[in-house]
């Protein structure tokens, strides 16, 4: 099993519509900005049933993760979305994987913090490179189903990567978030399937 942590820093939503960097809210009805940036840090954690099984973590494998740079987001009538293609490989006897999001807000939800205020956002995954879209994974619960066409556990050989994170931050979020910078962490679990 592989845990991986999405970190967010310096989300910054500015609301004066001026290019001013303040984080108080303008009584001017001009457009909110939004500027997420999200890094991403890796970790491997092993996972064992009732029976013991030491060679679980060599079972799945992440790889390629990258941080997240949504910049400033001037329309917020549009979901803001930004993908990335990773490399997952499974060796199992299908090439079966799971993929479990927990998030840092309460519950494992997907939020990010700034003092009081939160913003939620979805994560979606997709077992195939290259795409915006895919199943929207629920807070702790296991995406099952999923099948890796990687061939060495780097991709280093065969295709380079195998599969897509989805970072969403919806329209409705953004348009009503309060002003502030917001950070927070996203685990990701890849287990053997």
């Amino acid at each position: 099993m592989v845990a991986t942590h999405l970190q967010a820093t310096a989300l910054k939503i500015n609301k004066s519509g001026t290019g001013e960097q303040g984080c108080a809210l303008n009584r001017r009805a001009a457009p909110a900005r939004l500027r997420p940036s999200l890094a991403i840090l890796g970790a491997v954690a092993a996972v064992f049933g009732e029976t013991a099984a030491p060679a679980a973590s060599n079972k799945v494998r992440i790889s390629n993760l990258s941080d997240v740079a949504f910049g400033t987001i001037p329309n917020l009538s549009s979901d803001a979305v930004q993908s990335q293609s990773v490399c997952i490989y499974a060796d199992t006897n299908t090439n079966g994987y799971t993929v479990t999001g927990i998030g840092a807000g309460p519950g494992g939800t997907f939020q990010l913090l700034s003092g009081g205020a939160a913003l939620s956002y979805d994560i979606l995954w997709s077992s195939s490179s290259g795409q915006s879209s895919g199943s929207q994974l629920t807070p702790n619960v296991p995406l099952t189903g999923q099948v890796s066409a990687a061939t060495h556990q780097s991709c280093s050989n065969g295709p380079s990567t195998t599969a897509s994170l989805v970072v969403r931050l919806r329209s409705a979020v953004l348009s009503s978030a309060a002003a502030g910078s917001y950070a927070g962490t996203l685990t990701l679990i890849i287990g053997p399937e």
